[in-house]
């Protein structure tokens, strides 16, 4: 518990700062269907954040470097609260496209502040302490904030104002800390090449969690709004899906620390496809919001379980440059996934943004299928331990290795895992590899590894 206390203001200011946010990922569709614009372009919109934030991913820590963590996040959410402020006033769909990317770019930012001063104040021993804790108080946060929409119209600007006003108050308690701000950050690369070749699974559970839960964020408050009667429903609507994500979290990633875990994100594609499909049959029926609550529980921990079967298939020093890649491929995805989804409302009715979905992930949960037979499982002890992640993380939140960074010991690489990479090393310089020592034994592993 000692570790929390360090860094009370620091989480103070996260649950501040997300209640704000939460309220504007839910009001931007809103308002933009309010001024007129398709749901291709409120899908644009949210492409134009989510390229934001792989921008910010890429920027944003150089800057960090520069000028501090403390300044870094006054900074960053005084132009969040900015661009917040000018999304409210201005209706054109250009000013939304700019507005929508420097917001994804900034919270980005924001969350490598966080997660970076979390990981430098986490002992080994508490770093699975600290990311629950902080995990919980993302969701709660976020959750927190749709019920807040509710004190006026999306139409006028008090709810924009009440957000900014979080967004402003999230700088106070970081600003007054006394505490040391963590050491400046390293960059770190993003190869998509690795992750598929580790896991396969991973890869395509990565993208199926971006494309889904990527347009639900972008795309959800809109087909709520569409077969609503009033704003109390769209934010409960949302507010049901997040509560399914935060229930279930947990319970998936017990049951997927003790089965294969591609089994288990099968089985979560296979529900999330019908859950997709019940959300878009059950609008105006009593068991709508229970559908929801549903399909949150399915896709919402896909990510999480996502990075534990990368991390399963990885070793510790390459943790880091394996969690950025599955973040990345994670984002890119979300914002393909409003364009497409976007253009099928758009094209035949709201509906579709949960039709869509269920095909996603019926075909998804078809090639986890075929991997599940071709492959090998991993053993249940050999697994990382699994540990809670949100959908909007920075690199940094991938120093938080639960196996920790000072026991070599716990390297949980599979067998013949390092042997495969120095291969792959000699083969891309064009030199022959040297005879494997027992090559039975490592084909063996190598294939529980997904590939």
């Amino acid at each position: 518990m000692r570790a929390l206390f360090t860094v009370t203001s620091l989480l103070v200011s996260t649950s501040l700062l997300l209640i704000g946010h939460g309220m504007q990922l839910t009001l931007l569709p809103l308002r933009g269907s309010i001024n007129g614009l398709s749901e291709f372009q409120i899908g644009m919109s949210a492409s134009s954040y989510f390229l934001g934030f792989v921008a910010g991913a890429l920027f944003i820590p150089r800057i960090i470097a520069k000028v501090g963590h403390i300044r870094s996040f006054a900074v960053l959410t005084a132009i969040m609260t900015c661009a917040l402020l000018g999304l409210e006033m201005l209706d054109g769909w250009a000013p939304w496209l700019v507005l929508r990317f420097f917001t994804g770019a900034v919270i980005c930012g924001l969350y490598t502040v966080i997660e970076s001063w979390l990981n430098d104040q986490a002992s080994p021993q508490s770093r699975g302490q600290v990311l629950a804790i902080y995990t919980f108080i993302v969701l709660m946060s976020m959750a927190a904030g749709q019920g807040l929409i509710n004190v006026g119209p999306a139409s006028s600007s008090t709810p924009f104002t009440l957000a900014a006003v979080f967004l402003a108050l999230a700088i106070v308690p970081v600003g007054l800390t006394s505490r040391l701000a963590p050491a400046p950050l390293e960059s770190t690369r993003t190869r998509f090449s690795l992750l598929y070749r580790r896991s396969k699974p991973a890869f395509a559970g990565t993208m199926v969690s971006g494309l889904v839960v990527g347009g639900f964020w972008s795309l959800g408050a809109v087909f709520a709004q569409r077969y609503s009667q009033s704003l109390n429903d769209v934010t409960l609507f949302i507010t049901a899906a997040i509560a399914g994500g935060a229930l279930f979290q947990y319970p998936i990633g017990w049951l997927s620390d003790r089965v294969d875990r591609r089994q288990v994100m099968l089985a979560l594609c296979v529900l999330g496809a019908l859950a997709s499909a019940a959300v878009a049959f059950s609008v105006g029926r009593p068991w709508h919001l229970a559908a929801v609550f549903g399909f949150g529980a399915c896709v919402m921990p896909m990510y999480a379980i996502s990075l534990a079967m990368a991390a399963d298939n990885s070793s510790s020093k390459e943790f880091v440059e394996i969690g950025t890649s599955v973040l990345m491929l994670n984002a890119l995805c979300s914002a393909v996934a409003p364009l497409l989804l976007g253009q099928a409302m758009t094209a035949f009715n709201p509906a579709a943004l949960f039709w869509g979905s269920a095909i996603l992930c019926g075909l998804f949960a078809l090639y986890i299928g075929i991997q599940c037979v071709r492959t090998a499982r991993l053993p249940a002890a050999q697994q990382t331990p699994f540990e809670a992640a949100v959908l909007e993380a920075a690199p940094t939140a991938f120093d938080l290795d639960p196996r920790g960074l000072d026991d070599e010991s716990g390297d949980l690489i599979p067998q013949g895992l390092e042997e495969e990479e120095e291969e792959e090393e000699l083969e891309e310089r064009g030199e022959d590899a040297p005879p494997a020592a027992d090559s039975g034994a490592g084909q063996q592993r190598i294939q529980a590894t997904g590939e």
